[in-house]
């Protein structure tokens, strides 16, 4: 019986898959996915610009991302999909979970040195002779040495590192992904687009400099999504540290 000719119909498709690097099949056209981001974009950006001084700084930063939050998960639910198809999904392995969490961390720190001592000299020559970020930034004011006031705002810094990633790398670099599937390299498009939206949207508080680091933190996290097998829970440990570790800076900073 002659074989050859019985391809499988799904061979196509997984070398299609493998060409791009995506994963995620594209449930929908373009235009669709045009108007899924559109939507989610303008919630995730432009929410963000609206403040309640009454609730605070993390305050304002939570209930931006939990609006982006629902819009992203009745997108989601509209095409068929759920968060555990994005990643957030039961580790195979919690050895391996925790070995990537520690290798993104280390990436990031490597990044954020370079950056600092290469990158941001040549950039900004004089932004060393200015106040530093520590001296204007003013979102934690008062954490320096308040236990209560640390304690407090930890969690809440966890619950953002955690939607973070949802919505950055689980989301948005999932859709990105799909929306460049019919041009080369889109794995790499998706990813370096998504570090630079990350970026972006927190250069108010931030700054140049700032958004910058952060879009670089947003590229290693999204690279090690892309390599690690897509699942969320390692970047979310490693984001949750990579944060406690800058709010513990700020506690320790002298008055």
């Amino acid at each position: 019986m002659n074989t050859k000719n019985n391809k499988d119909p799904n061979v196509d498709s997984v070398g299609e898959t493998l060409s791009t690097g995506s994963r995620a099949p594209a449930h929908y056209g373009n235009v669709a996915l045009i108007v899924d981001l559109g939507l989610f974009l303008t919630t995730m950006i432009f929410i963000r610009t609206i403040s309640v001084p009454e609730i605070g700084y993390m305050g304002n930063v939570l209930v931006n991302s939990l609006a982006t939050l629902i819009v992203a998960t009745l997108l989601l639910y509209r095409r068929g999909e759920t968060w555990k198809s994005l990643g957030l999904s039961r580790p195979e392995s919690l050895l391996k979970m925790g070995g990537v969490a520690i290798f993104i961390l280390g990436m990031v720190i490597v990044s954020i040195i370079f950056y600092e001592s290469v990158i941001k000299d040549y950039l900004f020559p004089t932004q060393s002779a200015n106040a530093s970020t520590s001296d204007t930034d003013t979102r934690f004011e008062g954490i320096e040495g308040n236990v209560l006031y640390f304690l407090s705002i930890i969690f809440l810094v966890w619950i953002e590192s955690f939607l973070e990633e949802l919505l950055d790398r689980g989301f948005l670099l999932t859709k990105l992904e799909q929306l460049f599937s019919i041009i080369p390299l889109s794995v790499v498009l998706a990813v370096i687009t998504q570090a630079a939206i990350f970026g972006f949207r927190h250069s108010p508080t931030h700054g140049v400099s700032g958004a910058l680091v952060t879009g670089i933190i947003g590229l290693v996290f999204g690279i090690a999504y892309v390599a690690f097998g897509r699942n969320l829970w390692a970047l979310i440990i490693a984001h949750c540290v990579l944060n406690s570790m800058s709010m513990v800076e700020r506690f320790f900073e002298t008055p």
